[in-house]
């Protein structure tokens, strides 16, 4: 794949784009494998990754050169969805079909604009909190004192925001008697040191907490969650639940972690059907459905080798 946001003009080949937020994160490479080998199979002559870097300037630039380039489809994962209507206004503009990943392009109202292919973010997020209470009913520490939740939200895109209220949801549905005042909530950007900052910020100002049940809304938070269990000696009493399981198969290889499950789901299967739907507009003229998404399942050290597959490696 090559990697870059700017693009020379080229005449009489199928080149397909995909635009991704954080493009050095371990989902998104795999993810945008899957697309590579799904359009080249499909008919393209080349496709071009791009990863902007969670930056706003250079995803807008990456759109522009595209446009100049007069690219034939786009896979996209957006890092501001507050760029969505400009988005989708540009490539309208310029005849460019697109379909989004793992976060949809969305009106002010939410309403979806563009084909979206996704996981089910307020399922995935209730396994998550689901698990976590189960783990805190089974360890018998849900009635500790000292026992304090920690969700850490990616507030600037909706599929950060509903996985951590589906995790909320379910986690107070299955312990309802946990109190409010031991429940924190936290912001950072989907990167795994921001997710470091974030909770370590809230272990400090909660010295009275010794063992931390913490969920996110993504893989590099979680990372983060757990080193910074481990910088103040907190980890062994603590449990962290991951968001995507490409982190956590690392920790589950260790011979101990804090963080003890994540919720998988396949980034192959979300790059191979936004691939074949952008192919199928593109050769067939088939309409692309506006919405596709997938469940996910979660993983722990005795099963991820047989759920993960390919990517448990």
């Amino acid at each position: 794949m090559e990697n870059g946001t700017s693009l020379q003009t080229e005449h009489n080949r199928t080149i397909i784009a995909g635009i991704y937020k954080s493009g050095e994160q371990i989902y998104f490479i795999n993810e945008g494998f899957e697309v590579e080998r799904t359009v080249l199979e499909r008919g393209a002559d080349e496709f071009i990754f791009i990863d902007v870097q969670m930056n706003n300037e250079k995803y807008m630039r990456a759109i522009e050169d595209i446009i100049s380039r007069k690219i034939d489809g786009v896979i996209l994962c957006i890092p501001d969805q507050k760029l969505s209507l400009w988005t989708v206004t540009k490539l309208r503009d310029a005849d460019i079909p697109v379909v989004a990943t793992n976060d949809p392009l969305i009106n002010p109202n939410g309403t979806l604009i563009a084909p979206f292919v996704g996981v089910n973010n307020r399922r995935i997020g209730e396994m998550n909190g689901d698990w976590m209470a189960n783990y805190a009913i089974k360890s018998g520490i849900s009635d500790h004192q000292d026992v304090g939740v920690l969700i850490l939200t990616m507030r600037m895109v909706t599929s950060g925001v509903e996985r951590a209220a589906g995790e909320q949801e379910r986690f107070k549905e299955m312990l309802p008697g946990f109190p409010e005042s031991r429940m924190f909530h936290a912001s950072y950007n989907g990167e795994t040191d921001k997710g470091f900052s974030a909770a370590i910020d809230v272990y400090a100002q909660h010295p009275e907490i010794k063992k931390w049940l913490v969920m996110s809304s993504n893989e590099e938070g979680a990372i983060g969650a757990v080193r910074a269990l481990e910088q103040i000696g907190l980890d062994w009493d603590s449990c962290v639940v991951g968001l995507g399981g490409y982190l956590a198969k690392d920790e589950f290889k260790k011979e101990y972690s804090a963080m003890k499950a994540a919720s998988f789901f396949s980034p192959g299967v979300v790059g191979r059907t936004a691939a074949n739907t952008l192919m199928d507009w593109i050769n067939e003229g088939k309409e692309m459905p506006m919405e596709q998404l997938f469940n996910g399942v979660i993983i722990t050290k005795e099963n991820y080798k047989e759920v993960m597959g390919e990517y448990a490696d």
